[in-house]
């Protein structure tokens, strides 16, 4: 041990802050001083290698004892604080990081989350550093050190000259081995992890990697709205994309052609696959990576957001023994999720389901799963063909893309099957039409098609910030509330944003539908060709609510915002 201890001071004082916060007890503690005076360690990583505090417990004290605020996770920032000066060496070191930097007319003052914050010494240091005000907060070293790691990449302050000095894909690399090599580099291979970790716990639905002529910009979509997250330097643009694309087992040579693949990694237990699909632009390859978490899908019809009249009509029908059932709305508006959690309900020892899909998102254990593969000759139609012949009770289908797919569908139903299938429009009544456009006799839908779910999704309001909102008696009366409830149960609910949502205001997504039964007056309209409009109004003389009057009733009761209602469903009143 040195004769000077540089640690004494601090170790003595967190000793006393312990005791008098009742921490530990005297006796543990004198054990692992008595440690300390042997080994010169900090007396912090000895508590903690001993597991007899936590980092949790030191911060608690350091705060209370310095009447600073404890840095939360939700405290650091997207991007790293610019104009700092201080080095990455230093910040490592001494365990903080530059979390806020804010000028007035007289000062510069910079918010830094320390692990040890009652370090004189290092207060000074960074005063001089950064010639500004420093403001302390005590953070966790290892949140500090996870957050240096996610801000400044792979941490080595050489790599502004490691020898990948491209700007952009369009530099003609056609050495094969050489895009493998680059890929393969640690840098990249850490970058690449930084992007796919910081998504799945962002929560975020997909990663969008998107190179420009001078930056590379890598996006998130968190519960529906993409949100631009800090990124690499341009010059690792061919490299971060050669290594997605060996990941998901493309081929890293081509570059001028639309590819598809799938990702499947471990993090922390938790297994997730992600769907890659690549297509040529002007500075390289846009990527955009689909995370589907296999434990996060709801495959329960209760908790997907199905109002109580829309769940009875939707259980009424998978009671029939055949017709077709269509979920519709737009891409990533939950309409695979919610066929999922059908067959989830219908999935039993007594019945037999088949699907074709393309791709298939999730495995579900006792459905027969087809991957549709036109390349080689199974498309939708070829594969219904074949399954119509391995007597299926149920039958999904991932989309109805063509005639000769909706045709034999149709058929199937018509033989005895449960047909389940997507369509794209935007509500339900057009779906009829759509399959009417695409040739399929009227007589065939009026006989098979038992009912239609629209869908879109919402963001749902975070329960630890939510604010009641007042409501004008105008907006009751324009609104149309007073059919929902009574007037005086009448209220609305407002983002507000705290560290549990992130500051949005919202945190996760609910579905909002309608449901369209196909009764005997629907059918008379289907035979006289009648149009999308038509058909939605008699649906809705009928009972049905539409998507902004289910969007409505969610909004008074605080699941979500009139805003987000708007947002999706807007016209739909």
């Amino acid at each position: 041990m040195n004769a000077v201890d540089p640690h004494a001071e601090n170790a003595a004082l967190l000793a006393e802050l312990l005791i008098k916060y009742e921490k530990i007890t005297k006796i543990k503690l004198e054990r692992v001083l008595h440690t300390r005076e042997e080994t010169g360690e900090r007396l912090d990583t000895l508590l903690l290698n001993a597991n007899l505090l936590t980092e949790e417990d030191i911060a608690e004290v350091l705060s209370q004892h310095l009447k600073i605020k404890q840095t939360s996770n939700n405290d650091y920032p997207n991007l790293a604080v610019e104009n700092s000066n201080i080095s990455l060496n230093y910040m490592r070191s001494m365990e903080l990081l530059p979390i806020a930097r804010q000028e007035n007319e007289t000062d510069i003052i910079l918010t830094v989350a320390m692990a040890t914050p009652n370090d004189p010494l290092v207060l000074q240091a960074l005063s001089m550093a950064t010639n500004a005000t420093i403001q302390i907060q005590v953070g966790l070293a290892s949140e500090i050190k996870q957050h240096i790691e996610r801000l400044y990449g792979d941490g080595d302050e050489s790599d502004d000259d490691m020898d990948i000095e491209i700007s952009s894909y369009d530099s003609e690399l056609d050495d094969v081995e050489q895009l493998k090599d680059m890929a393969s580099e640690a840098p990249i291979i850490r970058r690449v992890n930084q992007i796919m970790t910081g998504a799945m716990n962002s929560r975020a639905s997909d990663i969008h990697i998107e190179p420009f002529e001078d930056h590379l910009k890598v996006r998130y979509r968190i519960d529906g709205v993409i949100q631009e997250q800090s990124s690499p330097p341009a010059k690792y643009t061919a490299a971060i994309i050669s290594r997605i694309k060996l990941m998901a087992h493309l081929n890293i040579a081509e570059h001028r052609l639309p590819q598809d693949g799938r990702i499947r990694l471990r993090l922390k237990a938790k297994e997730m696959d992600m769907r890659v699909s690549t297509v040529p632009t002007m500075y390289g390859e846009s990527i955009v990576m689909r995370l589907l978490d296999k434990k996060s899908i709801q495959l329960d019809l209760n908790s997907l957001g199905f109002s109580d009249k829309n769940l009875h009509d939707i259980q009424a029908q998978l009671a029939l023994p055949h017709g077709v059932l269509l979920v519709t709305g737009p891409t990533g508006s939950g309409k695979t999720t919610t066929l999922y959690a059908v067959l989830s309900q219908l999935n039993t020892t007594s019945s037999k389901i088949l699907t074709v899909e393309d791709p298939v998102e999730y495995e579900l254990e006792g459905v027969n799963q087809i991957q549709a593969n036109p390349k080689i000759g199974l498309g939708f139609s070829d594969a219904l063909r074949s399954i119509v012949r391995q007597d299926p009770d149920v039958i999904m289908i991932g989309e109805m893309r063509d005639a000769e797919t909706a045709r034999i569908a149709i058929q199937s139903a018509l033989t005895g099957h449960l047909v389940l299938s997507t369509i794209h429009t935007n509500d339900a009544g057009s779906a009829i039409t759509r399959l009417l456009d695409m040739g399929l006799e009227d007589y065939l839908l009026t006989s098979s098609v038992n009912a239609i779910i629209a869908q879109r999704l919402v963001r749902r309001l975070c329960p630890s910030c939510r604010e009641e909102k007042p409501v004008l008696p105008e907006i009751i009366t324009e609104l149309h509330l007073t059919k929902y409830k009574d007037k005086q149960d009448i209220k609305l609910w407002h983002a507000v944003g705290c560290e549990a949502c992130n500051n949005t205001g919202y945190k996760g997504r609910s579905a909002i539908h309608e449901v369209l039964i196909v009764d005997d007056d629907i059918r008379r309209l289907i035979l006289k060709h009648a149009d999308g409009g038509t058909i939605q109004a008699q649906a809705i003389q009928a009972g049905m609510y539409t998507l902004y009057e289910d969007g409505l009733i969610k909004a008074l009761e605080g699941v979500t915002t009139l805003r987000e209602v708007l947002r999706v469903a807007e016209g739909g009143h």
